[in-house]
C-alpha cells in the first residue's frame, strides 16, 4: 500500500485545481501530475494535441533513469529536471516522493517563473497526498478484506 494509493474523487478534484492554477499562474502550455508508474493522474492546459499516455510513461521512465544516475552518484534522487527545446521546455519535479509534476512551457513563460510556481504547487500537492495517504490507510484498516487472514484463505481452498 505504500506505493499504491487509492484515489478518491475529492482529492482528484483538488489535484486538478492545483494543476489549473499552476497552468494559469506560470503561463505554461500544459501541466500534468503523473504517478511514478507512468499513469496520468491529472492534467491542465493544452493537452488535446498531446499523447498524454505516452508522455506520462516516458516521463516516469526518465525519472526512473535519473534516479539510477542519482544512486550511482550517492544521491537520494534528483528532485527536479529541466529540458530545453526549440519550441517547448520541460520542467519535471518529484513531489512528496510519490508523484511527478510535469510542466511544459514556451517563450510565454520563463524557467524562473515556472520554478517559483511549481514550488507553491508542490507544497499544495504534498498536503493533498499526505491527506490521501491517511485516508487510504484508514480505509484499508476498515476494509472487509483487512479481516481476512491467510488461514481463512487456506481454509477456503482446503475444504
Amino acid at each position: 500500500m505504500a506505493n499504491q494509493l487509492v484515489m478518491y474523487e475529492e482529492e482528484l478534484e483538488q489535484i486538478r485545481l492545483v494543476c489549473e492554477v499552476l497552468h494559469r499562474d506560470s503561463n505554461a502550455k500544459a501541466v500534468l501530475v503523473i504517478d511514478k508508474n507512468g499513469q496520468a493522474i491529472s492534467e491542465a492546459g493544452e493537452v488535446e494535441n498531446l499523447d498524454v499516455t505516452s508522455l506520462s510513461s516516458l516521463t516516469a521512465g526518465n525519472v526512473a533513469a535519473t534516479g539510477g544516475i542519482a544512486n550511482l552518484l550517492a544521491e537520494k534522487e534528483f528532485a527536479g529536471q529541466f529540458h530545453e527545446g526549440e519550441r517547448t521546455n520541460v520542467h519535471i519535479s518529484i513531489v512528496a516522493g510519490r508523484v511527478i509534476l510535469l510542466v511544459l512551457f514556451d517563450e510565454r513563460s520563463s524557467l524562473g517563473l515556472v520554478r517559483l510556481r511549481v514550488r507553491r504547487a508542490a507544497g499544495e500537492l504534498t498536503k493533498i497526498l499526505e491527506a490521501l495517504v491517511k485516508k487510504s490507510e484508514a480505509g484499508a484498516r476498515n476494509s472487509v478484506l483487512a479481516e481476512i487472514t491467510d488461514d481463512d484463505i487456506d481454509n477456503l481452498f482446503n475444504d
